[in-house]
């Protein structure tokens, strides 16, 4: 297994492991974590572990425009039951994502400084759903690429929330033309929504061609 030093650099695809796990090591400056995921890489690892980089085979995937909205939820979007936003509390929704009581989580401190400087930059965005009350309930952060946006975390604290966040985005992803959304690892929850699983060297393909894309920098206000 490669462990990374300062050089900024990761092993060609060719080279990945048959579990996903790319590289140990190295760190999340903007420019590391640019060059991961313009290769389908991305960090993921226990607070007490090393720092991970990971490739999985096969790789869970949506297309914008083929998001599932069942009909229980579009009684929820019809009702307008949270606001929805974009880019307008990015480290809020990373909170969120990683204080999910009953779980553990990757995003540690580390991580959540790495992305905001991301999110300055106008490569990491976040989608915020909000109650009534004008509260945060819900809501996902990822970044942006091109014609590919790679989904990170997301989090509810009230019921379907996480859900219309998500929905949300992939009709604006579609009507900005993004051909594909990187749900990274398929769970029920990304399923239900319409994710699908592709192999590896497909999603490579895949990326590819979306990296000869503009990317859509900035903030998504």
């Amino acid at each position: 297994m490669l462990h990374l030093s300062s050089e900024l650099w990761f092993p060609p695809a060719e080279h990945f492991g048959e579990d996903g796990l790319v590289a140990i090591g190295g760190d999340l400056s903007p420019d590391r974590l640019l060059l991961a995921y313009e290769r389908g890489i991305f960090p993921w690892s226990a607070p007490e572990d090393p720092l991970l980089w990971w490739s999985p085979d096969p790789r869970a995937i949506l297309h914008p425009s083929k998001v599932k909205v069942s009909k229980s939820m579009r009684n929820v979007l019809n009702q307008a039951v949270y606001t929805i936003s974009f880019d307008q509390d990015f480290e809020g929704v990373m909170r969120g994502c990683a204080d999910r009581p009953g779980e553990g989580t990757w995003i540690t401190d580390d991580f959540v400084n790495a992305y905001l400087t991301l999110h300055e930059l106008g490569f990491a965005h976040s989608v915020e759903a909000w109650d009534d009350d004008g509260d945060l309930v819900g809501g996902l952060y990822g970044v942006s690429l091109g014609s590919m946006f790679f989904g990170e975390s997301m989090f509810a604290r009230s019921s379907n929330a996480s859900k219309v966040a998500f929905i949300t985005l992939a009709r604006q992803l579609d009507r900005w033309r993004f051909d594909c959304i990187d749900c990274q690892i398929m769970n029920p929850h990304l399923e239900s929504l319409g994710a699908r699983h592709i192999r590896r060297n497909e999603f490579l393909s895949v990326l590819s061609a979306a990296l000869q894309e503009d990317t859509k920098r900035g903030t998504w206000g």
